[in-house]
């Protein structure tokens, strides 16, 4: 059943991060725009990086714990994966309002 969830959340996390790179191959900013911050592809980047960061940390941490290496408690462990997990959750939510305004948008006459 982990297994499963680890394949059902990396596929995810690929297919965000494909939207990402699809989403920074677009044209340049104009003049007037903030070109600083990076914009919303950059941004999307960085949270997706962020929430595989945690994931990654939550699962070496569990996986130490349960192989008894390190000083890592039972309390943090279960934090973390939760954290991770509601992160993902998170990101889950993001990903399906994006695809619902794009329908939105691509339905929409000319």
């Amino acid at each position: 059943m982990a297994i499963q969830n680890l394949s059902a959340i990396e596929n995810m996390l690929s297919q965000m991060r494909a939207v990402a790179q699809a989403a920074s191959s677009s044209p340049a900013p104009t003049k007037g725009a903030s070109a600083n911050t990076g914009g919303f592809a950059a941004e999307l980047a960085r949270s997706l990086e962020r929430v595989s960061t945690l994931q990654n940390d939550a699962a070496a941490q569990g996986r130490a714990f349960q192989m008894g290496v390190g000083d890592a408690s039972l309390n943090d462990v279960m934090i973390d994966m939760q954290k991770a997990s509601i992160a993902f959750q998170a990101t889950v939510q993001v990903r399906n309002r994006l695809v619902a305004a794009y329908q939105e948008i691509a339905s929409m006459p000319v």
